[in-house]
């Protein structure tokens, strides 16, 4: 474990705005060459003529390709978990009818805002050190859902993380679907008001 750990670590820590700016350059090439791609040809020689720099530049950063790749996902899935850790503080306190529609737009929002990113990270999850970092993740979505729903003034939750968990994972799957291809894509249309009615309905069963 900990020399996987060691092997997707950044071989340096962005303090300076240039590096910075060649590790936000970076991130950029490996999604755009993931998204075009896919994950079999995007390599470290690829994503250095991305961002048009050299591959010897490239390692300057990272030491190999599933470090960058890491990088990349924990950015994204930072960027996701923070996002719902908003929603959920700014929901506390407030009535289950209100929690349940204000969560699924927030998760649609930032899940769909760039479907090519989300499904082409997906490949990425299931490479080493993605299903760790998933995980770490989806702890903090769950943790910021299960106390919002602890905060209800108008619902007991027994269990919050588990209603939270249940909440969380049926917003995931259908999103998957949607960016796999796995439903027809008209749906998209309707998810968000079908969503809603799900996790609003769920949330109700525990009112008092």
């Amino acid at each position: 474990m900990a020399s996987t750990a060691a092997a997707l670590s950044p071989r340096k820590t962005p303090v300076q705005a240039r590096s910075a700016a060649t590790i936000a350059a970076l991130h950029a090439a490996t999604i755009q060459v993931l998204t075009r791609e896919g994950l079999g040809r995007c390599t470290t020689t690829r994503i250095a003529e991305r961002a048009g720099m050299s591959v010897g530049s490239l390692y300057q950063y990272y030491p190999n390709r599933d470090a960058l790749l890491s990088a990349v996902l924990e950015r994204h899935l930072d960027d996701v978990a923070g996002t719902i850790e908003q929603c959920c503080g700014d929901q506390r306190g407030r009535p289950v009818a209100e929690m349940a529609p204000a969560l699924v737009t927030t998760f649609l929002a930032v899940k769909l805002r760039d479907p090519a990113q989300s499904k082409a990270l997906y490949a990425v999850a299931r490479e080493r050190g993605g299903p760790a970092l998933a995980k770490a993740m989806q702890a903090r979505m769950v943790a910021a859902i299960a106390a919002m729903l602890a905060s209800a003034p108008d619902a007991g939750f027994d269990d919050p993380v588990l209603t939270g968990t249940i909440a969380f994972n049926a917003l995931v799957g259908p999103v998957r679907a949607l960016l796999e291809g796995h439903v027809p894509a008209d749906i998209e249309t309707r998810l968000e008001d079908q969503l809603v009615r799900l996790l609003t309905a769920y949330l109700k069963t525990h009112q008092l």
